[in-house]
């Protein structure tokens, strides 16, 4: 019978450099759950609007700060899915608006229900959504996560939100990548007076004070601009800014392998720089950048959230994480509509997942120290 270490390194032996990552990465659990929770929101994103119970900027005063509804599984003794009916009014002597349940009214739940029609995946035109309601609109009966001071569904604009946000992260970070690696590529290809040029461009953008930067920003921006336009500027700022880090990691690793042989041999045969840089020399940390690219999209993502948050970033009708925390940014909405803090949840559950991921792909770098 073969011994199993020797079957184990042979095993080794013979494969490819994605097999031994692949290997490497599966035996670190952390990382290999975050990969799972990254995945699911970015399916969040990609499925937004038919995981969506109701129009996102659907309001109606009388629904203002609703609590979260209850689902109720069985009725009558089977098995049916349903919420009662809330009922609002006037507190007569705070003048608050209070709600309360009214058990005699079922709504019934269903799963792929009909509600309000959007493009799905951008291809056509549809109205079904995976929960929705029976015998009423959705966008009166439906409230998993409670209403906004808008009354306008917490649900459905946290799943918006959530494709704003991690698409400003995944756009963002794409655009550092791209930056990183071609200046830093350059600056430590060419080095002299190009090196020069570069590092003290890098210099300057790291010594820039990032509030008042953005305070100037946020004052800059047209006020007639949408969403769209603001959305785009705002990625690329956060790319311009966030590259430099990347540079310089790139820079070195340029400085210490450009006169190996294998890149002497590739401009001895006639390959043109850009060739020897991106084909010949990059592929070498290929692993060092996707570790960092997934250590930098928590980075952003918080980033955009916090400027948000601050009013100097995206601002209504946008929906990001950031945007809807600013409703609750007094302690008064806190303490009295708790529920308005629910997209600290998956801001938190998104960072760490990202960082158990980069710690993985880290790790899983190396593949060859078994």
């Amino acid at each position: 019978m073969p011994d199993n270490t020797a079957v184990q390194e042979e095993r080794i032996s013979v494969a490819s450099q994605r097999q031994l990552i692949w290997w490497r990465f599966r035996k670190h659990k952390l990382a290999m759950v975050g990969a799972v929770i990254v995945a699911f929101f970015y399916l969040v994103a990609l499925f937004g609007d038919f995981l969506s119970t109701s129009d996102p900027n659907a309001s109606e005063g009388q629904r203002s700060l609703m609590p979260p509804q209850s689902v109720h599984v069985i009725q009558g003794g089977s098995f049916s899915p349903h919420v009662y009916e809330v009922v609002g009014q006037r507190d007569p002597v705070t003048l608050q608006r209070t709600y309360a349940v009214d058990p005699t009214r079922p709504v019934p739940v269903r799963l792929f229900a009909h509600g309000y029609e959007y493009k799905f995946l951008g291809l056509f035109t549809t109205d079904i959504h995976l929960i929705g309601t029976e015998g009423a609109p959705a966008e009166q009966s439906l409230f998993l996560l409670g209403t906004d001071q808008q009354g306008r569904d917490i649900y459905s604009r946290l799943v918006h939100a959530t494709r704003t946000s991690m698409l400003i992260g995944l756009t963002g970070v794409t655009l550092s990548i791209l930056f990183g690696v071609v200046l830093g590529g350059i600056s430590g290809y060419y080095g002299g007076a190009v090196d020069t040029v570069i590092q003290r461009l890098i210099e300057i953008l790291r010594s820039i004070p990032v509030i008042p930067l953005w305070m100037g920003l946020a004052a800059a921006m047209p006020k007639d601009w949408n969403v769209t336009q603001v959305y785009f500027a705002l990625t690329v700022i956060l790319s311009v800014i966030g590259w430099t880090e990347l540079g310089r990691v790139v820079r070195g690793r340029m400085l210490q392998i450009r006169r190996e042989d294998f890149v002497t041999a590739a401009e001895l045969v006639g390959s043109r720089p850009r060739r020897v840089i991106f084909v010949h020399m990059v592929p070498l940390f290929a692993s060092h950048i996707i570790a960092a690219t997934t250590l930098a999209l928590p980075l952003m993502i918080v980033a955009e959230t916090s400027l948000s948050f601050l009013g100097l970033g995206l601002r209504p009708p946008a929906i990001s994480w950031g945007v809807m925390l600013q409703q609750a940014q007094n302690v008064q909405a806190v303490a009295l509509s708790p529920w308005m803090l629910v997209p600290v949840v998956p801001v938190v559950l998104v960072i760490l997942a990202f960082n158990f991921l980069g710690d993985g792909l880290r790790d899983a770098a190396d593949p060859y120290d078994f």
